[in-house]
């Protein structure tokens, strides 16, 4: 680990929104808003099944405080009153709000930065270098690229716009950085 705690990493005044396509980026933008004059940053919109598709926000507190059910209460009240009036789904949909959890996933600058030193892995929607999986510490990002120390050895710089998923991956540093997280402020 490099020393740093998790709440060392600096807020900014407009939170980067994760990147998404279709459906998912059409829900992020009608929900984003609301969600963020709430005090809570977007981390993840993903829209699953066909026949009564379940709609999953997951959300990080702004001032990174731990999240409570009372946090998904409060979102889900919300964002589902946006949803009923923007109409994006013509089904009926289930709304499912939840924190991004210890082995979150990574979809913003900040999240790398911010678990940089702990093992995440990162998959790609096309090959580098013959594959598509890596494993290793996280090293940093920026807007393009994100950089691993790999497992086996050497360091890699990945491109962001191809990352299909990435996420941190549970060990026990990142328990114990995770637990050390400063109590909410009032």
């Amino acid at each position: 680990m490099n020393g740093r705690r998790l709440s060392d990493t600096p807020q900014h005044p407009h939170p980067e929104r994760p990147r998404l396509e279709g459906l998912d980026a059409r829900i992020a933008d009608l929900v984003a808003p609301t969600i963020e004059g709430m005090g809570y940053e977007l981390v993840r919109v993903q829209v699953s099944g066909k026949e009564r598709p379940v709609v999953q926000i997951m959300a990080d507190r702004q001032d990174e405080a731990p999240f409570r059910v009372e946090d998904c209460e409060a979102i889900s009240h919300a964002v589902g009153a946006v949803l009923d009036v923007a109409d994006p789904i013509k089904a009926n949909w289930t709304l499912e709000v939840s924190s991004p959890g210890i082995d979150r996933p990574l979809t913003r600058t900040k999240d790398f930065l911010r678990f940089a030193g702990h093992v995440a892995t990162i998959e790609l929607d096309l090959p580098l270098d013959g594959r598509k999986r890596f494993r290793g510490i996280l090293l940093g990002a920026d807007e393009g690229t994100a950089r691993l120390r790999l497992d086996e050895g050497g360091e890699v710089e990945l491109p962001r716009a191809s990352v299909r998923r990435a996420k941190l991956v549970l060990t026990d540093e990142l328990i114990a950085a995770t637990a050390a997280q400063p109590a909410p402020r009032s």
